[in-house]
């Protein structure tokens, strides 16, 4: 996280990319903050793999074997929800719920987030496995919904402020979406269409329908993805010889679509995703807090927002954000405790992957999952950073 509060990255005084230029703030930011932080994927797999081989005796016995895998398994998780995955969870309150204006512009949606909490909750004791089931699904729709809207981020700048005619047509955009929302799917359809679909110790085939763990489904999946990173091939070899490719979108989306590809193909699908989780989050901290103090310098933020004001005051870079973001993670603390403890009361001798899985799933996503369902809001709002071209 100190990369993102960098003081000669995040100036107090908003320095963003010219309009001529296709970088959404400049070009070191952009490979920085979005593209090249791509670095982090691997990152909490390869420590799976350490503590695992550290902790596991040469004379384990299978059980035992299990029991360290999923003890490596869990300080994975727990490190990154901690450090990077909790505050930009977090740190979406800052924007929504924190934000008066937004509040006032969505009553409803702030009301009705009341609802998530119950539902989780409820999922978690009742059915973990439909709970996590629907959580994969949401999750995997969420991060690809960032991306598509990273990409969009993209075309607005290029067809609003450099160049009105360029690639960014209706089919150029639906190509752009089509090898997007399908590159994370083939593999984990060859998965589930051979019924070894699991998170942790989750076995998610159990609540997924007979009829998608067929080879039907991996061929059809892998079909789609192939049709639309042909068209996307094509279509990016035609705006290249026509001198209109968008680099920055470009270099985002092929490392995007790669690494997409090959994570379901890890055999710990748990830990895998906490790599893509990592670097969603890391993209998705530094837009938020970018966008925030955008608002600070050219909008009312003082008066809409002044707790998020006030902390972003703090430091002339984002470790005030930043700051306020992890503290707000004790509201899931408190949660974790509570339902570990309702847990082991309510179901005398649960099993401890189970007992500690209830209470850490329930405590991340009650709003881990108000997160996704506001940002399906946020994620349509484009012109968040036209007033720092405009003043550029």
């Amino acid at each position: 996280m100190a990369a993102i509060a960098s003081p000669s990255l995040q100036q107090q005084s908003i320095a963003a990319s010219p309009a001529s230029s296709l970088w959404l703030r400049n070009k070191r930011w952009d490979l920085i903050f979005i593209t090249l932080s791509v670095v982090v994927v691997p990152l909490p797999y390869i420590i799976y793999l350490l503590l695992r081989a550290a902790f596991t005796p040469s004379t384990a016995t299978p059980e035992e074997a299990m029991q360290v895998d999923d003890v490596a398994r869990n300080i994975v998780n727990g490190f990154v929800a901690i450090a990077i995955g909790g505050p930009h969870m977090m740190s979406t309150f800052l924007r929504t719920g924190l934000d008066d204006s937004f509040a006032k512009r969505y009553p409803m949606l702030i009301r009705s987030s009341i609802i998530i909490p119950i539902i989780v909750i409820s999922l978690a004791f009742l059915n973990l496995t439909l709970l996590l089931t629907i959580f994969f699904f949401w999750a995997s729709l969420h991060v690809l919904h960032q991306i598509t809207y990273i990409v969009e981020l993209y075309n607005h700048k290029e067809h609003h402020f450099v160049r009105k005619t360029s690639a960014v047509s209706l089919p150029a955009r639906l190509i752009d979406y089509a090898v997007i929302l399908t590159c994370l799917f083939p593999i984990a359809a060859y998965k589930i269409a051979n019924g070894s679909f699991e998170i942790g110790t989750n076995d998610l085939g159990a609540v997924i329908p007979d009829f998608f763990e067929q080879a039907w489904f991996f061929v059809v999946m892998s079909g789609v993805f192939f049709t639309a990173f042909t068209a996307y091939v094509v279509k990016s070899v035609r705006e290249y010889r026509q001198g209109i490719l968008n680099i920055p979108k470009t270099l985002f989306m092929l490392f995007t679509i790669v690494i997409a590809f090959i994570a379901p193909a890890m055999d710990n699908l748990d830990t895998a995703f906490q790599g893509l989780n990592t670097w969603h989050s890391f993209q998705y901290l530094a837009l938020t807090f970018y966008i925030i103090k955008i608002r600070q310098e050219y909008g009312k933020l003082n008066e809409e927002s002044p707790l998020v004001a006030r902390f972003s005051r703090r430091t002339k870079d984002s470790k005030g954000l930043y700051l306020l973001s992890t503290l707000m993670l004790g509201g899931s603390a408190v949660i974790f405790v509570l339902v570990y403890v309702i847990a082991g009361i309510v179901k005398p001798g649960i099993d401890p992957n189970a007992h500690f899985d209830t209470a850490y799933y329930t405590a991340i996503l009650s709003f881990l999952w108000i997160h996704y369902y506001h940002d399906h809001f946020l994620f349509t709002d484009f012109e968040s950073l036209d007033k720092a071209y405009q003043t550029a």
